[in-house]
């Protein structure tokens, strides 16, 4: 953020740039992947518009991000602040959700008791604060077998935790899913998956699962099998002590 005159910013853009510095040092393009809105759309307020000579005003998304990320609403963005070193930015933890554990030995018990909110509530569960504010519901699995570890960076290991995302399930029985570059963990009446989505034909109602590891082949499941469908968000080792 060099460059940026910091005492001509009007009070709201120079209360943003104080929380950028608080929260990622004064990186513009941190900043914005943590509130979820493009880096220059971020950058422009802190720059004077050529064409009229003014500092532009807050765009209603980035004030909403502000709010929704950290909980500071437009009253603390548009109150007077002594100086940007002196500013005190009220402590708001990061939005989290606790995540149920599904692990290799529960996945038979997860399969009959996915839809009851008691049996989820006895899960164990572990924290996790997504990069922007996602609502969901949000389930981990442990890792079981080899099938998606081919050596590479992309392979999920035995043991390894994927933290996962519900896709709705009118998003995959009536449209077509978005599986570009993307790993899902597919709960079916006979088994927990986790896999690549080759091909999805929402006439034949079917899909095409792939696996990392070259030894086990291609299938196609029909999705009247098909309990629920989980985009992975993220993975963890699970280290062994």
């Amino acid at each position: 953020m060099a460059n940026i005159d910091v005492d001509s910013l009007p009070i709201a853009n120079k209360n943003l740039y104080t929380l950028c510095i608080n929260k990622a040092n004064g990186t513009i393009k941190k900043f914005a992947e943590m509130l979820g809105v493009p880096p220059q759309n971020l950058d422009r307020v802190f720059r004077i518009d050529k064409r009229n000579g003014k500092y532009p005003q807050l765009p209603s998304t980035i004030i909403q991000a502000v709010k929704d990320k950290y909980g500071l609403d437009e009253a603390w963005l548009y109150s007077e602040h002594k100086t940007i070193e002196s500013t005190a930015v009220p402590f708001v933890p990061e939005r989290h959700v606790m995540v149920p554990v599904v692990s290799a030995y529960a996945r038979a018990g997860y399969i009959t008791g996915y839809a009851d909110p008691e049996y989820l509530q006895a899960l164990p569960t572990i924290d996790f604060t997504p990069d922007h504010e996602m609502h969901g519901h949000y389930v981990a699995f442990e890792i079981k077998g080899d099938s998606m570890d081919d050596g590479s960076k992309e392979s999920y290991i035995e043991g390894e935790l994927v933290i996962c995302r519900e896709v709705g399930r009118h998003l995959w029985q009536n449209d077509k899913l978005h599986i570009h570059k993307r790993d899902f963990v597919i709960v079916c009446t006979d088994g927990i998956l986790i896999k690549r989505i080759e091909e999805h034909d929402v006439a034949a109602h079917t899909i095409t699962i792939h696996s990392l590891n070259p030894e086990y082949p291609d299938r196609t499941i029909d999705l009247a099998e098909v309990l629920q469908i989980f985009s992975v968000v993220e993975s963890r080792i699970q280290r062994k002590r």
